[in-house]
């Protein structure tokens, strides 16, 4: 018998949870910024340890918006 913890998860599903500086790093922001937006629930934040970890996915779909096209 085989035991799945999460079978309707796939590896590819797997949050990529980097620390804050690396994360402000490749989206051109401050750590500040980041822990506002954790604060106000913009984005979510997952400690680890006593370290706070931010999901990159999640960051691409909620803090990178398009801006409507003035014509």
């Amino acid at each position: 018998m085989t035991t799945h913890a999460h079978p309707e998860r796939s590896e590819t599903s797997r949050p990529t949870l980097v620390p804050l500086t690396v994360a402000a790093e490749e989206f051109g922001v401050s750590v500040k910024t980041l822990r506002r937006r954790i604060a106000d629930g913009t984005i979510h934040g997952y400690r680890v340890g006593r370290l706070i970890r931010v999901d990159l996915g999640e960051l691409r779909q909620r803090l990178i918006v398009e801006m409507p096209t003035a014509r």
